[in-house]
This record gives C-alpha cells, structure tokens and sequence, in this order.
C-alpha cells in the first residue's frame, strides 16, 4: 500500500509554500508523481457564458479579466516548480486548472492517491478560493485529504501520529488512507473517547481490533482510551498537544446541501482550530 500519485492544491496564498514542501516530501518517500494543481478561480459556468455577451461589447473585458486569473494561477505554478525542483523531487507537474478551486481540486483528486491543501485563514481571503474550501474537498473528491495548517512549518513528515478512532466507516477509510504515512511515524496513539456511546462498535476491548490491524501493518501503535465531557473537538485537539503528535488522522463528518456544507460538530472545530496537520476522510 503506498501513493502513486500526490495533488497539492497550489495558489498565491504566503503559506501554499509550506503545503508544497510536505506533499514533495510525501511523494519523494513513496516514489510517487507529485502534481501542483492551481486552480484559476475560472468557474467553468462562467467561462462558458461569455459567449452570451460577445454581441454585447462585454466578451472583451471579460477576457481580460479571466486572463489575469489565469496569469495568476501560472505564476503559483513558477513558484512550485522552483521549489520542487529544489527539493529534489523527480517526478512532477504543474498543472493550471480553469475552474474555482473547490470544484476544479475535487475533480482532479480523483485521479489521485493523496490531496494536500491548506487550511482557511479567515483573516486572509482569497480572491480565487472560497472559505468552505477544505470541508468541500474533503465532502466531495472521495479522496483523502491532508489539511495543512496555516501556522507554522510542516515541510517534514510526521513522527508521531494521533489517530481519532470511533470505529465509524469514515475513520477506518481515514486510517487505511493514511497507512503509508504510519508506517513511518515513530510512533502512532489511537486514541477512544466514550467507547460506551458507540455501543458494540467498538468490540470487547475498545481499540484492541484496531491496534491489531496496525500492528499487522508494522504500525509502532499505542491504544488510548479516554473519558471526556467537553467536546470531543476540543478534547482531541488538546491530547495531540500533551502527547506531542504532529498529525491527526481522522473521519471527516457531513454532508452537503446544494454548495453549504454542513459538517460534524468535531470536524468543524478541528477545521477551524487545528494545530497540526490533519489527514480527513469522508
């Protein structure tokens, strides 16, 4: 089990850099092809109005306005190609992408094994990329995705990994996702909040049959089983602190209703307040 294929989502945002740096590492361990994808916040409904109005004086400016788009998403591409380049990684692409990023990065992931993008800063708005970005990426590409933080450096690989286990089909694809990444981790924690609200889920000792299942992975695993009466967001983002993990791997919760996602409350608070890079799969 490993990745092939790496998409990290590349745009003008100051931190793109770090995300670049960890998905060409990724992708150098595994030996995989990596492809910077920026998306030119061209909504391909759009592009295709224009026609509309070409009797009409406005097709020209217009253009011009989707021109500048697009120049935009190539010089995000100059810079990842110079960083990758730097980094040594053999196999690569730019790839330019004419649409809005959380439509046009779905669509590509799905010809992909791993997508790494960035988490939102809503003190920093992107002209080309919604706030609902990430939670759409990871409703919508049947991928899983590798959210990056927004502070902070993460141009290394993980050494100790915190797994958010509730035996939901959405956390075991998170964990079978993420399996080359354990593998080279240090050290992995499971960590079981409330086993008893899951019922039978579970099994006779929570956490045991998954702790096996790594380990049959030569995953370095550690099982811990925690009570908690605040919420679990907050309480899984506060053991990663104490245990020193630098990723969290976990099932991403929601569903969408036209373009609004409405998520899962532990999701949405660890979206908004993560400390450390996130791997999610819906």
């Amino acid at each position: 089990m490993s990745y092939k294929t790496v998409l990290v989502h590349v745009d003008k945002d100051k931190h793109a850099i770090e995300r670049v740096k960890l998905a060409a590492q990724i992708a150098m361990n595994e030996e995989a092809h990596l492809i910077g994808a920026a998306p030119s916040g061209v909504s391909r409904f759009i592009y295709q109005s224009r026609f509309i109005y070409e009797g009409g004086g406005l097709a020209t400016h217009l253009d011009s306005h989707l021109e500048e788009l697009r120049k935009g998403a190539r010089d995000s591409l100059s810079q990842f190609e110079t960083t990758v380049k730097g980094i040594g990684v053999q196999s690569y692409e730019a790839r330019e992408v004419d649409d809005e990023a959380g439509a046009g990065v779905s669509l590509q992931a799905r010809y992909s094994d791993l997508v790494v993008i960035g988490q939102t800063n809503l003190d920093e708005p992107s002209s080309t990329t919604l706030p609902d970005f990430p939670e759409f990426v990871v409703m919508n590409s049947g991928r899983p995705v590798l959210i990056v933080p927004y502070v902070g450096r993460y141009d290394a690989m993980p050494k100790r990994v915190l797994i958010a286990w509730d035996a939901s089909t959405s956390a075991t694809r998170a964990v079978t996702a993420a399996i080359p990444l354990l593998k080279r981790a240090q050290n992995v924690d499971v960590v079981v909040f409330n086993s008893d609200d899951r019922g039978d889920a579970h099994g006779e000792l929570p956490g045991a049959d998954i702790g096996l299942y790594l380990a049959r992975h030569h995953v370095n695993v550690n099982v811990v089983r925690q009570k908690t009466d605040i919420d679990v967001g907050n309480a899984l983002l506060s053991i990663a602190t104490d245990l020193g993990s630098d990723m969290i791997v976990m099932g991403g919760y929601g569903h969408s209703r036209f373009r609004e996602i409405l998520l899962g409350g532990v999701t949405r608070t660890v979206l908004e307040s993560m400390t450390v890079p996130v791997l999610m799969a819906h």
